[in-house]
């Protein structure tokens, strides 16, 4: 498994749920245990008005799987507070999953009823992942998503990654890889650089300013420090005079002006055309503030070059979870012959049996739906494109889908996949999925 030098990921075996190992204690029990089972990682339904999802968090998810041991500590911990009994305790003592795992490749854009990840194995070894699986890809794939969202916006323009002082320290790692994943061209947080690989930014904060005794000397400062290519903060008092002052100590090779308040659509095209009229035509300039992918859809008319992103990134800009579900799809029956099953609850009923799933295209190579076979896979007419991937065989990790090549592997795979897709994905009114799920006996 490749991971960054400097860095191992955590144990994972407690990032679970109480009752998923009382179910192993009663499933041990019963002898039912060691039935071979299917799960599958679906939505539903995608997030209200939303036309497509994004997967993320497939090569965390696999990251952490190898460190999923229950060691003494853990151990000691379960038998402490009697969360189950002894023969179980001795069961986790041993465990490492020996199973397959199948899945949507991180990136790939996914819909209601699209099989994103599958796992195989006895449904001991299954079923204790459960809160794992969904707790790293509801995250990520709600923050890939909304990623993708934002880039279809900007048309072009680079976006970056600027929320970790808005979420929880670990998940604004995540949330940086996933918004690389979806699009972003880097991230404001070098834990994601560390781990990941992906390219980190950023110049200088307000403080930074008001900490001078004047902005003209911060401006110094950071020219002397940083060079005349990079990127100065011009609002902390008055734009016009700060802009002036900026082209005077850099001159024409100044690299990019930040905006991050007011009306950044009117404060954009005033600053351009002062930056101009002083001969800077080639300084760019980024705006920040607050943005979603509503904000920066509505300053497409402005003269920005790039956008920086936080709060409505790292929340899923309205969608902060992806609501998937890992539901029990097939299992062995006593004469060792695979049934399928499925929860018919109200409003919650789940599609039985193991899935297989292809994008259906046409002639010209644009997605025209989601084909799903159920027990089969579906018939492929030529055009159509095969989704799905083995990443574990054997309980080993398979290589390539994590580590930092899993990123850029993972970003390819995103420009493709909305490369195929109507051009009504990239709509923001709400609407309904911009391809259909087909469901194939």
């Amino acid at each position: 498994m490749s991971t960054a030098r400097g860095w191992t990921p955590p144990n994972t075996s407690l990032f679970t749920d109480h009752y998923e190992l009382t179910m192993l204690e009663a499933a041990l029990h019963s002898g039912a245990a060691y039935r071979r089972s299917v799960f599958e990682t679906f939505a539903r339904r995608l997030p209200d008005g939303r036309r497509y999802g994004i997967v993320g968090g497939t090569g965390r998810l696999l990251e952490g799987l190898a460190n999923f041991r229950f060691r003494d500590e853990e151990l000691e911990f379960l038998a402490r507070t009697n969360v189950v009994n002894d023969e179980t305790i001795s069961w986790l003592a041993g465990f490492k999953f020996s199973g397959d795992i199948y899945g949507y490749a991180e990136g790939e854009a996914y819909f209601a009823g699209s099989p994103i990840l599958i796992v195989e194995a006895t449904f001991a070894e299954a079923c204790i992942l459960e809160t794992y699986v969904l707790s790293v890809l509801n995250h990520d794939s709600a923050i890939a998503s909304a990623a993708s969202r934002m880039i279809g916006a900007a048309a072009g323009r680079p976006c970056l990654e600027m929320g970790s002082r808005r979420t929880h320290e670990i998940s604004a790692v995540a949330a940086s890889r996933a918004a690389v994943i979806g699009g972003f061209a880097g991230t404001s947080n070098l834990a994601a650089g560390l781990r990941y690989g992906v390219p980190t930014v950023g110049t200088a904060a307000h403080s930074f300013t008001l900490l001078h005794d004047s902005e003209r000397e911060a401006f110094e400062a950071q020219l002397a420090s940083l060079g005349v290519g990079t990127t100065l903060l011009v609002d902390t008092y008055d734009v016009e005079p700060a802009v002036r002052t900026a082209v005077e100590l850099a001159g024409p090779k100044l690299g990019a002006v930040r905006l991050d308040s007011g009306d950044l659509l009117e404060q954009a095209r005033d600053v351009r055309a002062l930056l101009d009229s002083l001969g800077n035509n080639n300084t760019k300039i980024t705006v920040t503030s607050d943005l979603d992918e509503f904000a920066i859809a509505a300053l497409a008319s402005a003269p920005v070059d790039s956008y920086g992103v936080g709060t409505s990134l790292v929340t899923g800009s309205g969608a902060p979870t992806a609501s998937l579900v890992y539901k029990l799809v097939s299992r062995e029956d006593d004469d060792g012959e695979f049934v399928d099953v499925a929860k018919a609850s109200k409003s919650k009923a789940s599609v039985g049996g193991r899935k297989y799933a292809l994008r259906r295209r046409n002639e010209h190579g644009v997605a025209t739906g989601e084909v799903v076979g159920i027990g089969r896979p579906p018939e492929n007419d030529g055009d159509d494109r095969p989704l799905l991937h083995q990443f574990v065989a054997g309980g080993e990790v398979l290589d390539g889908w994590t580590g930092p090549r899993a990123v850029v592997r993972a970003a390819g795979r995103h420009n493709e996949s909305m490369s195929e897709l109507p051009a009504s994905a990239l709509r923001l009114q709400r609407g309904e999925a911009v391809i259909p799920t087909e469901f194939e006996e």
